[in-house]
């Protein structure tokens, strides 16, 4: 097989309407999943579902990097899906680091080498933040930051940034929060605002970097397509939130109150250190893609909510 594009995670939310997007546009797409089955059911049309997960160094999967388009690795073990525990940590770390260096590795080995690698990364990568009035405005050039999210995603990127050693364009995605009703932190705040329940978590005073599920994927395709497109690229919307700016906004959507406030010791009671993570935030600007004058279909919260709660995205 010749000019496929190869996606890992491709039965998360976005890697979902990733793969989808590309096989309705006509690309022969190839999907390395650890339960192929399940990927073949969720992703109709692939040309191919093969077995891989992070562990796997060599293998079946690793014969379809040669003569690929292009490789896009958005697989990781979810961070915030569970309870922390130093087993918990460890299993993210590796399932990021390990996947990533095989990939890698397969990519330096193959005789006919993709054109560009893809590779997931987060804007854990800068550091968590209580407030956002008070957290200073990041674009890529900001430094890293110094607890366990951002260790995981700059060793993630090293990892990822190895392959321009086999010459091949490498873009390293750090995404923020990807708005959609189908995972993520989106669909876990609406059962609770439905029921009249909702409000912000923790202080609500930490900065929430979001970012509408179709614009994610157009500025993958973007990366894919357009060779300028390298490094690090935070995608984010123009339009960052406080945790209070956002639950106010989801409130006025769905017509329900957001009094309800989560406190944080309740968050870190439910998830452990992780907790901590997830009452704090990154105030992230899109520098990269404002460069390239990347158009946002939807810049703004309240519409951007309207549109995935409206059509279900």
């Amino acid at each position: 097989m010749h000019g496929h594009i190869i996606i890992t995670g491709a039965t998360g939310v976005i890697g979902t309407e990733l793969a989808l997007k590309l096989i309705a546009r006509g690309e022969k797409v190839v999907v390395l999943a650890r339960l192929p089955g399940v990927a073949a059911r969720n992703i109709p049309g692939a040309a191919e579902y093969v077995q891989w997960d992070s562990s796997m160094e060599s293998g079946e999967w690793a014969d379809f990097i040669n003569g690929a388009k292009a490789v896009i690795h958005l697989a990781g073990k979810p961070l915030l899906e569970s309870r922390w525990t130093e087993a918990h940590k460890n299993e993210c770390y590796a399932s990021r680091i390990l996947g990533t260096r095989h990939i890698v590795s397969a990519i330096a080995e193959a005789p006919e080498k993709p054109q560009v690698f893809i590779s997931a990364s987060a804007i854990g990568y800068y550091g968590s933040f209580s407030r956002c009035d008070d957290t200073p405005v990041m674009d890529e050039s900001a430094p890293g930051g110094q607890d366990f999210l951002a260790k995981i995603c700059i060793d993630w990127e090293k990892e990822a940034l190895a392959a321009e050693k086999s010459g091949l364009r490498t873009v390293l995605l750090r995404t923020g929060i990807v708005l959609s009703t189908k995972g993520g932190m989106l669909q876990k705040m609406l059962p609770t605002f439905r029921l009249f329940l909702g409000g912000p978590i923790g202080s609500g005073l930490q900065c929430i970097s979001w970012i509408h599920i179709d614009d994610e994927i157009a500025a993958i395709l973007e990366a894919l397509d357009n060779p300028v497109y390298r490094g690090a690229i935070n995608l984010v919307s123009p339009t960052p939130a406080s945790m209070k700016k956002f639950v106010g906004a989801l409130a006025a959507v769905l017509d329900r109150p957001d009094q309800l406030q989560v406190p944080e010791f309740v968050v870190q009671l439910l998830m452990g250190e992780g907790g901590k993570y997830a009452v704090k935030g990154q105030n992230i600007k899109p520098g990269f893609l404002a460069a390239q004058h990347f158009r946002f279909s939807y810049p703004n919260l309240s519409d951007a909510l309207a549109d995935l709660i409206e059509h279900k995205k």
